[in-house]
């Protein structure tokens, strides 16, 4: 089991009258791609500059690869890569250019600096040498990764990596984040839940400024609800029927012939009604809950 790359620990933050955070607490372990999920205001940026020493937390403690997390005096930057939603970049400069100085201002040797530059531009798909300026959103994005991992963090943390982008973009930061489990921890923040299912290993969900939901998607799915039952009748006529006698059944006005079951101990009863009326149905399927399904069933509380 691996151990914890960060961990949080009962946190909290208040600017004026306005409590930010109350009583945040999550681990993420090592060489996983985290997922701090959350409404706009919920509370994820506020969280993230405390880890990264910007901000002073009220009160909780946070400890990156062991080592505890000061404000302003912060000796763990040094494990930690940081990507902001938008990065910046001296445009003139061409991609080895920027990464070159990046790596001089760390004190890297020019051996080190040449290898590492041609490992992380091959990474992110980046080998043209061209100027920053003529760079599109998604490139950009994908250089800020380069810079982020050039002096091998054990923390990634990106702030919203994929928004603004174009699906096939989108595709190609979150292959880049994929790879780059294998040397780092990676914690990002995103509200595209999609995302977020498709490449995390565990998640955290803050709403109201505490954490509603974490672990691994799997975990969080039994925890939160059972999975839902689709049926499929021959007709829309014999679908209507079958809703009128079990009005919990849920209708699909764009599939008049299927039903919704949230409550899969119903579902014995439901056959035998099918069985005794002789109803012919196409299929019955049984629908995993969704990370969107989960996310909208902790804000509408």
């Amino acid at each position: 089991m691996n151990s914890s790359m960060l961990t949080v620990s009962h946190l909290t933050k208040r600017f004026g009258a306005k409590q930010v955070l109350s009583d945040v607490s999550f681990t993420v372990p090592e060489h996983t791609v985290f997922g701090f999920v959350g409404q706009n205001g919920a509370g994820k940026t506020t969280t993230m500059k405390i880890i990264l020493g910007l901000l002073q937390g009220d009160s909780g403690e946070v400890t990156v690869n062991g080592v505890p997390v000061r404000a302003r005096h912060n000796r763990t930057n040094r494990f930690i890569g940081y990507l902001p939603d938008v990065p910046e970049f001296y445009s003139y400069m061409t991609p080895s250019e920027y990464l070159a100085l990046c790596g001089r201002i760390s004190g890297m040797s020019e051996p080190a600096i040449k290898k590492r530059t041609s490992e992380l531009l091959e990474l992110v798909g980046l080998t043209e040498n061209r100027r920053i300026h003529g760079y599109s959103r998604g490139m950009k994005q994908r250089l800020g990764i380069a810079q982020a991992l050039f002096h091998r963090p054990k923390l990634l943390i990106c702030d919203e990596p994929t928004s603004a982008l174009d699906p096939l973009g989108r595709k190609e930061i979150l292959d880049i984040l994929t790879a780059a489990r294998e040397e780092s921890t990676v914690i990002f923040s995103s509200h595209i839940l999609s995302d977020v299912e498709r490449i995390c290993d565990e998640m955290a969900l803050l709403h109201n400024g505490t954490i509603a939901m974490s672990g691994t998607l799997d975990e969080i799915k039994q925890k939160r609800r059972a999975a839902a039952i689709e049926l499929e009748m021959l007709t829309a006529e014999d679908a209507q029927a079958l809703h009128a006698e079990f009005p919990f059944l849920q209708t699909d006005a764009g599939n008049p012939a299927r039903l919704i079951l949230s409550d899969p101990q119903a579902l014995p009863g439901i056959l035998s009604r099918i069985s005794a009326s002789d109803m012919p149905f196409q299929r019955i399927v049984r629908l995993e809950p969704t990370l969107e399904d989960l996310f909208m069933e902790v804000i509408k509380k």
